[in-house]
């Protein structure tokens, strides 16, 4: 636990370092307090916080900088948040998001999150819950089945599973005019809910098809989860990421793969408001000297996907969670009044 007066002078620390990029010494650490307090007497109170790995000092400097530690200490305990509205920035004169498409109104709102923090925007894609109308499976050869699923709209999804018995064309009709008969206009994970109590009917081998065909269904959802970002090249102006190369090509490919940015968000949607998740202090955050700031957004109450901010450590966190919560309620604003 922290006394007052410890407190105070982590969070001007904190505050200083985000407001300049550099490590704060005693002196400038007192001015920024407003404490009357010897340098010595902060000294203390510094060596103390090191100690508690909230603070570090870096090799090239008698002064010291925040930990993932110390971030997360300041974010949960001493951050406050300015409700104002946004500041205009660049020719935004005020944040908006139109309804229309749902593809424009993410790739909108994941450039606007960029402009706003000038850092990296990502949107999560609604999540489109498959419903299927029909459904087919073909016989390839010896244990490989080809399924075709026929979405409402016409979409087809072509899979193919591997069996742990042979099917006759015969048994594989018995098991699509069953799915079809029962299940038709269903998404694919209440089927699979359902088939758990409703197959006994059937033999086992029929009814471990018409399962593995519904996970592999209910897998092509998440397959088609997209993640918009925006903004890569901001991260080429912090000062932290320039000077390592190696470092800027492993963000990059993080944004290009998407795999973990996907991860990330999903973990975000089931939270409820703006998180922050700090790197070093959790494997959620793939690198570091990268935070995230996240927010989930509604269609018409109901959690469809997530967005957020991508930066340094070194961010004004409270900036970003303003941007980051209006953007969530104008995305939601929007994709509600587009249905």
């Amino acid at each position: 636990m922290l006394d007052d007066r410890a407190k105070l002078l982590l969070k001007a620390l904190v505050e200083r370092y985000i407001a300049d990029g550099q490590p704060v010494g005693s002196r400038t650490l007192a001015k920024a307090a407003g404490l009357d307090l010897s340098p010595a007497t902060i000294r203390n109170v510094m060596s103390d916080l090191e100690e508690l790995g909230l603070i570090v000092s870096p090799h090239t400097s008698a002064g010291r900088i925040p930990t993932a530690r110390g971030y997360r200490l300041f974010v949960d305990t001493m951050l406050t948040v300015r409700r104002e509205s946004l500041s205009p920035v660049g020719d935004m004169s005020a944040p908006s998001i139109q309804g229309g498409q749902p593809q424009r109104v993410i790739s909108h709102a994941a450039n606007m999150l960029s402009n706003l923090s000038q850092f990296v925007g990502v949107v999560m894609a609604p999540r489109r819950a498959s419903v299927f109308r029909h459904i087919e499976f073909l016989s390839l050869s010896e244990r490989r089945v080809l399924v075709i699923i026929v979405s409402p709209d016409g979409d087809v999804q072509n899979r193919i599973i591997h069996t742990q018995v042979d099917f006759s064309q015969t048994q594989l009709l018995e098991a699509a005019n069953f799915l079809n008969a029962h299940y038709a206009g269903l998404t694919m994970e209440a089927v699979r809910e359902r088939l758990r109590t409703e197959v006994d009917a059937l033999r086992g081998e029929i009814a471990d098809l018409m399962k593995a065909a519904v996970d592999i269904g209910v897998e092509g959802d998440s397959d088609h989860e997209d993640v918009v970002v925006s903004g890569e090249r901001n991260l080429l102006s912090v000062s932290e990421f320039s000077s390592d190369m190696g470092q800027l090509r492993r963000m990059f490919d993080l944004f290009e793969q998407k795999t973990q940015l996907i991860r990330l968000l999903d973990v975000s949607t089931q939270a409820d408001g703006v998180r922050i998740y700090i790197g070093g202090e959790s494997q959620v955050v793939p690198f570091e000297d990268l935070s995230v700031v996240t927010a989930p957004y509604e269609v018409d109450g109901k959690v469809v996907g997530t967005l957020g901010v991508i930066g340094p450590q070194r961010m004004p966190y409270d900036k970003m969670i303003q941007i980051v919560d209006v953007t969530a309620k104008l995305v939601s604003n929007a994709l509600s009044h587009s249905k």
